[in-house]
């Protein structure tokens, strides 16, 4: 018996360090479902800048409040001031921000769009990228070539309204089987500021396009958008970008640094778990500022399975990442003076044979061990080891953990807030101010000394979830602060309904929000070296 034991264990020793087999004849694993597309997103109107407006375009107006189309009128063909103020007059238009009025056949332009934004002193920058994002959206069909004017609009406004642009015209029709081509006519930004165009590039235009890679991401279905190919976009993303370095750690590389937590998640999937970190590297020698995010690329629930309904939309469980990387793309890209690193822990949690099951116990990479009650309580597994791993490996100055974690934070702030749970008040403070300042706001939460005791643990040093579903986001947030070493400032951020819009706001059409990535940016700028 002794003998045969020996045997059987030395059998599965072999099995679990050899990659998985293949059955001659049979396509592997990734070819088994057929890629629905090779397509790219249909293009965007291309942006430009000019100090006139091109002949027969459509005409986009900023309205002022009681101000009307004030210093706007400056820039309008002749005739064109009189008949939108009796346009104004006649539909009653009262010009609040974000209202829209089309007037059709003055001074020999299709269409003047005219849209409200918030007069005067009150004008800030979300307000400016509001003016350029509401118009894409409703010129989304326009044949003709849009000129978006600037008159009115307080000095340095144009590379607002332009990323307002850029973000607002994002589409992701790449799957379709006949997609609607969609026009491509230029959008141009009506400024009599000679540097616009290049401030824009070197800047806005980079920050757009790390939005867009998020939300490129979030959308994807999870049997394109798995860990290994987040890992392959991002690399293809950032080739030949300068002062950035990628770091992929595979599941031996994890094993073999204990990363019991985040592995756990993934052991049901077929799909190995990945740990990576793109850092970017242009402040010199200060610490960095990590940015690590959750990259569930699709959430079962694992062997505590979710409901049927909704389950579609947990391919964007991986929206922390995106929002990470997206932020790190977007720094590298317009070359920030600061040092900044993007993780994203990936695992796809899945519910086969080997899953990881309630009862569990597992180890996180610096020796605590964790009682697994939920298995769908999964995100705050990978956040773990991987903040446990990016203070040993970067020592950074502050963690910042973003995620699509809590039901529970829905419940308390739907989708106006996301939560924010932090250590640091110097850390909350930059966050809350940031956010404040494009548009993704956060409500901060508190983290009890209550809550120690809820997530107690009979056999490990913690439980994973409290059963009975009080307080679910800030227990769940005491649990990444408990295994997230100390001194280092770290802050949670609870993004569970921002991923998505289910509505058109301004800069985001319906669907993804790419949300976190515009936050982090401007935390990173707070790090810049003045």
């Amino acid at each position: 018996m002794h003998i045969a034991r020996l045997s059987i264990a030395l059998l599965s020793a072999t099995i679990l360090a050899s990659p998985a087999l293949a059955v001659p004849g049979e396509p592997s694993f990734e070819q088994r479902g057929l890629t629905p597309s090779t397509r790219q997103n249909s293009a965007e109107r291309p942006i430009r800048f000019a100090p006139t407006a091109p002949t027969g375009a459509v005409l986009v107006v900023p309205v002022l409040g009681a101000d009307g189309i004030g210093a706007a009128a400056a820039q309008l063909p002749a005739g064109a001031a009189d008949a939108i103020k009796a346009g104004i007059a006649n539909a009653r238009f009262d010009g609040k921000p974000g209202k829209t009025l089309a007037l059709y056949g003055v001074a020999g332009h299709p269409q003047l769009l005219l849209v409200g934004v918030k007069p005067g002193a009150a004008v800030v920058e979300t307000d400016l990228a509001d003016f350029g994002g509401k118009a894409a959206q409703a010129l989304r069909d326009e044949p003709n070539e849009i000129a978006l004017l600037t008159g009115g609009l307080p000095a340095g406004s144009a590379p607002y309204v332009a990323y307002g642009a850029a973000l607002g015209q994002y589409r992701y029709d790449r799957l379709k089987s006949a997609p609607k081509v969609p026009p491509v006519a230029a959008v141009t930004v009506v400024t009599a500021d000679a540097g616009a165009g290049v401030a824009y590039q070197a800047d806005l235009a980079q920050l757009a396009s790390g939005v867009r890679f998020a939300r490129d991401l979030v959308t994807t279905p999870a049997n394109e958008l798995y860990p290994e190919s987040f890992v392959a976009a991002v690399q293809a993303e950032l080739k030949g970008v300068p002062n950035v370095r990628i770091t992929v750690l595979d599941e031996p590389q994890m094993r073999a640094l204990g990363m019991g937590s985040l592995l756990g998640v993934g052991q049901g999937s077929r799909r190995p778990s990945r740990l990576l970190a793109v850092e970017y590297r242009g402040g010199g020698n200060a610490p960095p500022v990590a940015l690590v995010g959750k990259g569930i690329t699709f959430d079962s629930g694992g062997i505590s399975i979710k409901p049927a309904t909704g389950m579609w939309e947990m391919k964007g469980d991986m929206s922390g990442a995106a929002a990470t990387i997206g932020a790190v793309i977007a720094a590298a890209k317009r070359g920030a003076k600061a040092n900044v690193i993007g993780v994203a822990a990936l695992s796809e949690n899945m519910p086969d044979g080997g899953a990881q099951r309630p009862g569990d116990v597992v180890r996180t990479m610096n020796g605590k061990t964790v009682e697994v009650i939920n298995t769908d309580a999964e995100g705050r597994l990978v956040l773990a080891d991987a903040n446990q791993w990016t203070i040993r490996q970067y020592n950074p100055a502050a963690v910042v953990n973003i995620a699509t974690l809590t039901g529970s934070i829905v419940a308390a702030l739907g989708e106006e807030y996301s939560g924010l749970f932090a250590r640091d008040e110097a850390l909350a403070s930059r966050l809350v101010e940031g956010g404040k300042r494009v548009g993704e706001e956060m409500w901060r939460m508190p983290i009890h000394p209550s809550y120690a005791e809820d997530m107690e643990s009979e056999i490990a040093d913690i439980k994973n979830s409290k059963e009975g579903g009080r307080a679910g986001a800030g227990t769940a947030a005491y649990f990444i602060g408990f295994l997230t070493p100390t001194p280092t400032p770290w802050a949670h951020i609870d993004m569970a309904a921002m991923d998505r819009a289910e509505t058109a706001l301004p800069t985001v059409p319906k669907g993804p929000r790419g949300y976190g990535v515009r936050l982090l940016d401007q935390l990173v700028r707070s790090y810049e070296a003045k």
